[in-house]
């Protein structure tokens, strides 16, 4: 019989509090201008292959930014990584307000991309604070403040957008101004410095390359399915205004509420089931079961021709992705060595950021010059890749500490 988990020591609970209402905020503001972008894309005359790339710029900047930060936050810790990220959204968000080029659109998703970069540094404060056994429990609870974000970020930017094109953009940047000022005065430093030998300094990439040079090891294996998990769910991300518009008749101005449903579903599966579906299944069973559902989401999104048929297939991914990916990112916490955790989530959100740069580029062409069924198509067929890593791979503890 497990023994029961013993519970959180307060002040853990306190900066986790802390940690989950900054990223909350932190996503408002992501959501905000997210859905609006194909659109305000569009108005300027970009193709859909275009807004693909305007997407993956974002990723683009992420990818390159992510090793970093995870570095600088296991050098001189989590909260100057986190300030600094959250800053960078504010002068994006201000660039976007006043884009009236592509070019302008470009430079708002580039910058966003390079602040972004500290989500590893983020689930790694959870890892620092949060022992091992809570940790999924934990990260669920981090990944449904992003849901409260999605499911809220949307509808405020399509109200705003009554008030002019800049408008949700300056709204966001506010958001992002007053989430820095918070952070700065209630977010404490969560790396536990002087625990345990130092570690040996290795190249800043080292870890992305384990992920190449050794890919059947488990931390390479769990990088891997988050990746190619991240990469169909960015297929659908990447093409869903573009989507919604040209099948329903969707427009900037109603976007949100579809949002919205979506974040409330994810918002519910994480905050609420999350947890006991771990304590029963486990975070392996977890894995593969948001593995199956997204896949079967993703085949039933061109199924249907209804708004209501739509509605009743819509819960299929927000269900997938809140099992699959706080499992993933749990069980590379457990793998991982503690002394590199943060240049480790650092490189899965590389990866992870490498599956955003190509999938947008990927979906938006074969929207474009397939059919709008396509993305969907390509989308499912990555996640069932996934899904077959995820079944392969063995149950995984914490590794044992150096010299023992």
């Amino acid at each position: 019989m497990t023994p029961p988990t013993p519970p959180l020591a307060p002040t853990d609970l306190r900066k986790l509090i802390v940690l989950i209402a900054a990223s909350a905020v932190d996503m408002i503001g992501f959501a905000i201008v997210l859905p609006l972008l194909p659109f305000y894309a569009e108005a300027l005359d970009a193709t859909p292959a275009t807004i693909g790339w305007i997407i993956a710029s974002f990723s683009i900047a992420q990818l390159i930014s992510a090793p970093l930060w995870g570095r600088v936050s296991d050098r001189y810790g989590r909260r100057p990584a986190l300030l600094i990220g959250l800053s960078a959204s504010a002068v994006a968000y201000v660039a976007f307000g006043l884009a009236n080029t592509v070019t302008l659109l470009f430079l708002s998703r580039i910058i966003q991309g390079a602040g972004g970069g500290t989500t590893g540094v983020a689930q790694a404060y959870v890892a620092d604070s949060i022992p091992a056994a809570d940790r999924a429990r934990a990260l669920g609870w981090l990944s449904a403040a992003t849901s409260l974000g999605v499911m809220i970020g949307p509808v405020v930017g399509s109200l705003a957008a009554h008030w002019g094109r800049a408008a949700p953009g300056f709204v966001a940047a506010a958001l992002c101004v007053a989430n820095v000022i918070f952070a700065w005065r209630y977010l404490p430093e969560s790396r536990r410095f002087g625990e345990g030998p130092p570690a040996a300094r290795k190249p800043i990439w080292h870890a992305a390359w384990q992920v190449f040079r050794r890919p059947g090891t488990p931390v390479a294996r769990l990088v891997w399915i988050y990746a190619v998990g991240m990469l169909a769910f960015t297929c659908l991300t990447s093409v869903l205004p573009l989507f919604l518009g040209a099948e329903y008749g969707v427009t900037e101005k109603t976007i949100g509420y579809f949002f919205l449903y979506v974040g409330a579903l994810s918002l519910v599966m994480r905050s609420v089931f999350l947890g006991p579906i771990i304590k029963r299944i486990g975070e392996l069973g977890a894995m593969r079961t948001g593995g199956a559902c997204l896949v079967v989401g993703l085949l039933l999104y061109p199924a249907v021709s209804t708004l209501w048929g739509l509605a009743l297939i819509i819960p299929f991914v927000p269900i997938g992705t809140a099992l699959l990916f706080p499992s993933t990112t749990a069980l590379m916490s457990r793998a991982a060595d503690k002394s590199e955790l943060g240049t480790v989530m650092g490189s899965a959100q590389t990866f992870a950021g490498l599956a955003r740069v190509i999938a947008p580029i990927l979906a938006t062409r074969a929207f474009q010059d397939y059919g709008h069924n396509w993305p969907f198509y390509m989308a499912a067929a990555t996640v069932a890749l996934a899904s077959v890593l995820a079944f392969r791979l063995g149950p995984v503890s914490d590794p044992q500490p150096a010299g023992t």
